[in-house]
Formats: structure tokens, C-alpha cells, sequence
């Protein structure tokens, strides 16, 4: 496994903003860093459910369809291309966000969130099923991922007024170099 890949790829769609960091965002300005906290264990459970289920399905479907692996490889790297050309293109002024905060609503918005649903159904079989396919390591994958997406968030909670004032200040130089990493990630899927 290109560990360099995984770690790009992983950290650049948990890090990068999204509807969950923009409500994190959102919920720390408007109710503060306690309810931000309650919002942010809710999503990180229900992201790592998501993984989980993601990885028993791939696995499934791997004994079943041998051939499924590359198909999800080939859309795993699909994704990282549009999220690296959306990245690119993003416009931060036209985002809008619901300002909830409770950790119901950090759990539900996980399984309505298509980057975060695209992102637990491909990493796993992109990144880790080919090089590991026994139960603990593919375990140990979904608690690794899982830890990255909560220090995302946890990161979004913690530096949230210094990180949007960041963004907003050096938003284009910031989104082409997280463009040009994920395309790098999506390209090192096949090296």
C-alpha cells in the first residue's frame, strides 16, 4: 500500500471543507466550541459506522466479484479527480449551512453527505482491500481512518476562526495545492 497515497487522500477529503467542517465551522462561531464538540461526536460515530459498513459490503462483494476491487479502484480515483477539480473551482462566498450543532445532527448529516458517502465506500477498497484483506487489518484501517476524520473535525472545532480567516485570505493557493495532491493520490492508486 502507498501509505504516502492513503495519508494524502484521507487527510485531504477529512480536512478540507465540506459540508461537516462547514457546519463545524458555522457551529463554533455561532453556539461555541461545546455544542461544535456534541455536533462533532456525532459525525465522527456515524463516519466511522459508514466506514465499517463500507468495508463489510466491499468485502463481501470482493468474495463474491473478484473483479469488483478494480471497478471501485477506478471510481475511487474517478472521485479524487472531481473532488481535486471541485477543490480547484470552489467558491467559498456561495456556501450555505444549517446551524444545528446537536450530535443528531452530526450523525445524521454523515449519511447525507454524498463526499463523505463516496469517500467511506472507495477508500477502503481502494487503499487498503488490495494489500489487506483479513478482518483485523481491515479493522485497523477503518479505527485509522476514522481517527483522521475526528481530528479533521477536531481541528475545524479548535481552529476555526484562525482556519476560515486563513481560507478566506489564501483560498485559491490553498485549494490548488489540495487539487494537485489529490490528483497525485488518484494517479499513485495505479503506480
Amino acid at each position: 500500500m502507498n501509505i504516502i497515497s492513503f495519508l494524502l487522500y484521507c487527510f485531504i477529503v477529512t480536512f478540507t471543507p465540506g459540508p461537516t467542517n462547514i457546519v463545524i465551522l458555522s457551529t463554533v462561531h455561532n453556539m461555541g466550541t461545546k455544542r461544535a464538540m456534541e455536533y462533532t461526536y456525532g459525525a465522527t460515530i456515524a463516519f466511522g459506522l459508514l466506514l465499517f459498513i463500507s468495508a463489510m459490503l466491499n468485502a463481501v462483494l470482493v468474495e463474491v466479484l473478484p473483479k469488483i476491487l478494480m471497478v471501485m479502484q477506478i471510481i475511487g480515483s474517478m472521485y479524487m479527480f472531481y473532488l481535486a477539480y471541485q477543490i480547484y473551482k470552489a467558491d467559498k462566498s456561495k456556501l450555505t449551512v444549517k446551524k444545528d450543532g446537536s450530535f443528531m445532527s452530526g450523525f445524521l448529516m454523515q449519511f447525507l453527505n454524498p463526499k463523505v458517502i463516496l469517500f467511506t465506500m472507495t477508500v477502503i477498497p481502494t487503499f487498503i482491500m488490495p494489500h489487506y484483506k483479513a478482518i483485523p487489518a481491515v479493522t485497523i484501517g477503518v479505527f485509522a481512518i476514522t481517527l483522521i476524520g475526528f481530528l479533521a473535525f477536531l481541528t475545524w472545532v479548535l481552529f476555526g476562526t484562525i482556519f476560515k480567516e486563513f481560507l478566506q485570505k489564501h483560498n485559491k493557493i490553498v485549494n490548488v495545492f489540495m487539487a494537485l495532491f489529490l490528483a497525485y493520490s488518484g494517479i499513485m492508486i495505479w503506480m
